[in-house]
């Protein structure tokens, strides 16, 4: 039985038994060593702009170490640099990443299954040629505001297909590269097909760019030869999450997460109660219950915790009614759980 099919009490009783055992491992001596190691071989930051879809887990797909890829997430990967907070946060997180002497990559995602297009991204009614100009447009916002030169901060248009995890990167000149169509021998020309695609890369971002792409041509190898995954390709996700600080839900479709980015919450928070209630109608998982959990990261303790403490339960409040106001049956369901998360540890706490 997967933790899909448990009882909605299990299934919080395990989820938080996660978060307990990611925040344990994150702060041990070994991971935190690793993860030094790690920026010491591969200093460029990378930061990731990606739908709420629980499929879309980019350190999973690419076999990254836990805190090395820092997320935005929001529906369908939809996005604009001149909504206030989100402006605000990626600026001082690039600001962050070059006083200490760094450059950042940003990859710019969308999504969509091979295998049947309504596999792919509800937020644009998958319509894979609008998700991909979206994230376009999206790209020259970043130029706009980082610089065009991409000596300091570069952006990348991505795409992820869902049904085998592949990334797809988008070249300046039009062309793409597949990681589904290379094999394994192909692996020693990445830093080549690389310099092909992106001409102006700089070549550390390049550098650090290749061990995503291998750890990717991996991960699609070993789903390549498990057996079949349709449930984990489809729609399964039991759980809203919004705020920031999920990094632990390292299993595919537990969560849909609405980053706190957009004006307009009350959209993706609708979009998201429409996909937790056709799961639960449709057999994915039990009908017994949801999770809505809402969290927010803080650095330090005394005021930024405090404040975080009041974003949390502002949040809770806000995508609780939304859900009871518009989706009353699914509303009797809900479970709220409301959190902050110490970023230097990662230990999730109820508030």
């Amino acid at each position: 039985m997967t933790v899909h099919s448990k009882g909605i009490d299990e299934r919080t009783e395990w989820l938080f038994s996660l978060a307990r055992t990611h925040a344990e491992q994150f702060s041990s001596s070994e991971s935190w060593l690793s993860r030094q190691r790690y920026l010491a071989q591969h200093p460029t930051a990378v930061l990731v702009l990606k739908c709420m879809d629980g499929r879309i887990n980019i350190p999973v797909a690419t076999d990254t170490p836990t805190g090395i890829i820092q997320p935005f997430r929001n529906l369908g990967g939809m996005f604009n640099l001149g909504w206030p907070h989100l402006g605000e946060t990626l600026a001082r997180s690039v600001e962050q990443i070059v006083s200490r002497g760094r450059r950042a990559l940003v990859l710019i995602t969308y999504h969509y299954s091979k295998g049947d297009p309504h596999r792919g991204c509800a937020g644009f009614n998958y319509d894979t040629a609008a998700a991909i100009a979206h994230t376009r447009a999206i790209k020259a916002q970043v130029e706009h505001t980082f610089g065009a030169g991409h000596q300091t901060v570069y952006p990348v248009l991505c795409g992820f297909e869902t049904d085998e995890d592949a990334l797809i990167l988008h070249g300046e000149n039009e062309d793409t590269l597949s990681l589904a169509e290379l094999s394994s021998s192909e692996i020693e020309s990445l830093p080549q097909r690389l310099s092909a695609l992106f001409e102006d890369m700089p070549h550390q971002v390049r550098d650090d760019l290749v061990p995503l792409l291998r750890g990717n041509l991996s991960h699609i190898d070993r789903l390549r030869r498990a057996p079949a995954r349709t449930l984990d390709i489809q729609h399964r996700e039991w759980m809203i999450c919004i705020g920031r600080g999920f990094d632990f839900m390292h299993t595919p479709n537990l969560a849909l997460i609405i980053g706190p980015y957009s004006p307009d919450l009350s959209d993706p928070i609708r979009k998201a109660a429409s996909i937790i209630e056709s799961n639960m109608r449709e057999g994915r998982v039990p009908d017994d219950g949801f999770l809505l959990l809402a969290s927010a990261p803080y650095e330090e303790h005394g005021v930024d915790r405090a404040r975080a403490t009041l974003k949390s339960q502002f949040m809770s409040d806000f995508a609780a009614s939304v859900i009871s106001r518009e989706f009353p049956a699914l509303a009797a369901k809900m479970r709220r759980h409301t959190c902050v998360l110490d970023w230097r540890t990662r230990e999730l706490v109820a508030v």
